[in-house]
């Protein structure tokens, strides 16, 4: 990225006058800002807050935010303190504020960039109606084990979705000025590795190369620092026997040299004193100058910055230019908001903002291409007018399984059940419900079609939320195989924060769909998908496994030294099958989609060229359909193993009945290349191989050579 623009006049002009104390409380950041803190609003104690009452709000009851609340306490910042500096106040805003989204890993399932990036602008539309200015997404952790609760609030287990999401996102969070009254300063978070946490377990350690590094966890936060990300978060994970908060390695070589990285570097919530717990710290003054020489500008909510900072300084222990020089991004990042010019809310814009018409169909409009279609016998959907329904499950009639984890914000009583979806849809036919099982048994005898609605509640999933089994809750698999023996079609319906093991599910349904936390939008677009109103055309971001000991699943694995032919696959088990049970991107339709005539620009190119990839992908149903367009490659012969098949390009195409159409894909260095152990992109000469398809298991095929500079 370019060189960041030297800091303002007004920025330095305000650091020279700063006292030391005034500096360190630049870098403080408190929670939960009560009457206790006034005198440090006033004493310029605090820079910054995070409106949280806990480390793990997402799975706790929040108080909404208010612009007047948070008004009261910049007019103290502002008015009663030496030099007025404002306050920023940030907040979780992971999938939508008051318009809740779909959770990030539906998102990602719709492969849609654009939808991503406007779900994000609705977000920072209404975040910044409520005072907040700062918001701590999008979270850009690569997430391979199922078993992490927090996968719900990734993109899913590819690198280049992941990039190509995480761009979007900032880009909807900040637009082109930080200063607009309708954006806010996007956090790339947890910096780095913390998706591949060990067995799952939240905040667990990790091991991890630096040519996996470079090349699985690196490129969203390289995307999101070259879309002008205004902020990261530094993970509080361990990597490689160094807690990331004391990780100048990956901080500041790697964060702000290798990648470039100019802004606001923010610990997670109490990430500088959990230094003691990690054993690298012996001392509260210890653990804070780690944190600060590894490159950390902001405490987030432990206190031993301001505590302990001016102490270092005055003995030396910590240069006043790193403390002077996180201050300087601080005050950048305030000045880049527009904070020093008009530092207060309007407090008449949440009535006008929040939920309105428009931003629902924003988020409606991402939820129906999330939803995935993973299974269809018999083209038992969509259903047809005038059935007979029944609809069982608690899942189908409460509104809060339908919200997700970290919706702090949001109103749960404004999201329509799957139930009041269905019955708004089914026409002249008749819809009942129950949670009952010896009610389901008795009046499914005189039903045409089930509908049970399966899944997770939003608190299994997220922070903190980590699971051994990734099955189905309890119970729930029973009850939907004790139906299956009645011989009536059975369309299951999961919502989900992780990618589950739908196994026995899929052995007892008819039709499977995978709809995920839509958000407000509720049941609508699933109950549009059954009925037909939506094409469905969500793809996997994920790996469904077939069985929890498949876990991690991930489709670019790399190849093994001992390949068994009769057995191609990825998971090398000796009592279960190779394959998962859903691949990465699969995604099913109404209509059947062809992929045909692959050409590639050339046969040979030179090191350096960019190579030309058209498809024809043509609808040949009788129904509108869409269908994401997919790209694999591998590098055939290369100095390090590289995996059996990445994806290196995606579209959504759109086509009518009977209707094609041209996709055309670039590959040049980012593409075909890797990167080495010090993070610079190599491409090495030789033969690769290209797949175009509607999954990761595409079989439309191409080779091409990459030769040498003369």
């Amino acid at each position: 990225m370019a060189d960041p623009a030297p800091p303002s006049p007004r920025v330095e002009a305000l650091l020279a006058r700063l006292t030391l104390e005034e500096k360190v409380g630049q870098l403080h950041q408190a929670h939960g800002l009560g009457a206790a803190d006034h005198a440090d609003l006033r004493a310029g104690r605090l820079g910054s807050a995070i409106v949280a009452t806990s480390a793990t709000a997402g799975n706790d009851r929040q108080e909404r935010v208010r612009a007047a609340e948070l008004n009261a306490l910049q007019r103290i910042a502002v008015q009663e303190s030496r030099l007025g500096i404002p306050l920023l106040f940030a907040r979780d805003v992971i999938h939508g504020h008051r318009t809740v989204a779909p959770i990030p890993l539906a998102q990602a399932a719709s492969f849609s960039p654009a939808h991503v990036e406007a779900c994000a602008a609705v977000a920072a539309r209404e975040a910044r109606a409520d005072g907040i200015t700062w918001v701590y997404t999008p979270m850009l952790d690569i997430a391979r084990d199922p078993r992490w609760g927090r996968v719900a609030e990734s993109f899913g287990e590819d690198p280049h979705l992941g990039a190509r999401l995480a761009a979007a996102a900032v880009r909807g969070y900040q637009g082109t000025a930080l200063n607009d009254p309708e954006r806010v300063a996007a956090c790339a978070k947890h910096f780095v590795g913390y998706g591949a946490v060990e067995g799952g377990r939240d905040y667990n350690t990790l091991e991890i190369t630096a040519h996996t590094l470079h090349n699985v966890h690196l490129p969203p936060f390289r995307a999101a620092v070259d879309a002008g990300v205004a902020s990261v978060m530094s993970a509080f994970c361990d990597v490689g026997g160094v807690p990331v908060a004391a990780h100048p390695g990956l901080l500041t070589d790697v964060l702000r040299g290798t990648l470039g990285f100019p802004g606001v570097l923010v610990t997670d919530w109490g990430a500088v004193l959990e230094l003691l717990e990690h054993g690298v710290a012996a001392t509260e003054a210890d653990a804070a100058r780690l944190a600060l020489l590894a490159g950390n500008d902001i405490d987030m909510a432990s206190g031993a910055y301001r505590a302990c900072l001016p102490a270092l300084v005055a003995s030396g222990a910590v240069p006043l230019d790193r403390v002077d020089a996180a201050v300087r991004r601080v005050l950048a990042l305030k000045d880049a908001l527009g904070l020093f010019d008009d530092p207060y809310a309007d407090e008449g814009a949440a009535p006008r903002v929040h939920g309105r018409a428009d931003h629902r169909a924003v988020t409606t409009d991402l939820a129906r291409r999330s939803v995935v279609l993973l299974q269809n016998r018999d083209d038992v959907l969509p259903l047809r007018p005038g059935l007979r329904i029944g609809v069982v499950g608690a899942a189908a009639g409460w509104r809060g399984q339908l919200f997700g984890t970290w919706t702090l914000d949001g109103d749960a009583a404004e999201v329509p059940t799957l139930l009041e979806a269905v019955r708004a849809l089914a026409g002249p036919g008749e819809v009942w419900h129950t949670v009952n099982l010896d009610e389901a048994m008795d009046w499914a005898r005189s039903t045409d079609v089930l509908i049970v609605a399966l899944g997770e509640t939003p608190t299994r999933s997220g922070e903190d939320h980590s699971v051994a089994g990734v099955e189905l809750p309890a119970g729930q698999l029973e009850q939907l195989e004790a139906l299956r023996e009645l011989d009536v079609p059975i369309v299951t319906v999961v919502f989900a924060g992780r990618p589950l093991v739908l196994t026995r599910a899929a052995r007892a349904s008819a039709a499977l769909l995978l709809a995920w936390h839509p958000g407000v939008s509720g049941g609508t677009p699933v109950a549009e998908i059954l009925f037909g109103a939506v094409n469905p055309s969500g793809h996997l971001p994920v790996t469904l496994p077939r069985h929890g000991g498949q876990s991690p699943a991930h489709y670019n694995h790399k190849p093994t030294g001992r390949p068994v032919a009769t057995r191609p696959g990825a998971f090398r088990l000796s009592d279960q099958p190779d394959a998962p049970l859903y691949p990465f991107g699969f995604g099913l339709s109404y209509t059947p989609f062809t992929f045909t005539d692959l050409r590639v620009s050339a046969a040979h190119v030179r090191a350096g060229e960019d190579v030309q990839v058209r498809v024809t992908v043509s609808n040949t149903g009788e129904r509108a359909g869409e269908v994401v367009t997919q790209l694999y490659l591998r590098d055939v012969h290369s100095s390090r193993t590289r995996p059996v098949r990445e994806l290196r390009g995606f579209e959504r195409v759109a086509l009518p009945a009977g209707a094609s159409a041209d996709v055309t894909f670039t590959l040049g260095p980012q593409e075909l290349g890797f990167y080495d152990d010090s993070g610079r992109l190599t491409l090495e000469p030789g033969a690769f191989q290209i797949w175009v398809g509607a999954d990761s298991r595409a079989s439309l095929t191409a080779t091409f050579e990459v030769r040498p500079l003369p």
